[in-house]
């Protein structure tokens, strides 16, 4: 008799461990979500002020692959473009848990717009020259180091879409 009341005992606290775990992984899940889309969503908006305009002028002058938005539209046009991408995707990146479709949009959005920032730090100095240099981040550095991890959930993101649409092909 005992050794069912511990096997009771033991399937209960199984069974609230993934609760729990189930739970922490959609809070996880929601957390890193939020993560990408309220900066994806304040930086976007940010584009369209002069502030940010100036901001961006040594970074996309400043890396050879960007640098070709200046020339076709202008240093305003190239941040207001920037800024409507980065709103769009972070919309998209909200329906992303109800729409598979705005999952694979808005991941791909996402992480092209994150590979794009990380790629900045090859071509900009991101090292704090007066504490000696490398490992010590700068200012850009600390700023940029970031959008690896959005770039890991975009890409959870846009894999989970891809996921479900194929999953629904499948079915049908």
């Amino acid at each position: 008799m005992q050794h069912t009341n511990i096997d009771t005992t033991t399937s209960t606290r199984i069974a609230q461990a993934q609760k729990l775990a189930s739970v922490l992984t959609t809070a996880g899940r929601t957390v890193a979500l939020a993560g990408v889309i309220i900066p994806l969503f304040m930086i976007g908006i940010l584009k369209f002020t002069a502030v940010e305009v100036e901001v961006l002028k040594p970074l996309i002058s400043g890396t050879p692959w960007l640098a070709w938005l200046y020339p076709v539209f202008g240093e305003a046009g190239a941040s207001y473009l920037l800024g409507v991408v980065e709103v769009i995707t972070a919309i998209l990146l909200i329906a992303s848990p109800w729409s598979a479709r705005a999952a694979v949009v808005g991941g791909a959005l996402a992480s092209g717009i994150f590979i794009t920032t990380v790629s900045i730090m090859f071509a900009l100095p991101i090292w704090e020259g007066a504490s000696g240099g490398f490992p010590w981040l700068d200012a850009l550095g600390s700023f940029l180091i970031k959008d690896i991890a959005m770039l890991g959930v975009s890409l959870a993101v846009l894999a989970e879409g891809l996921t479900t649409l194929l999953s629904k092909g499948r079915q049908q």
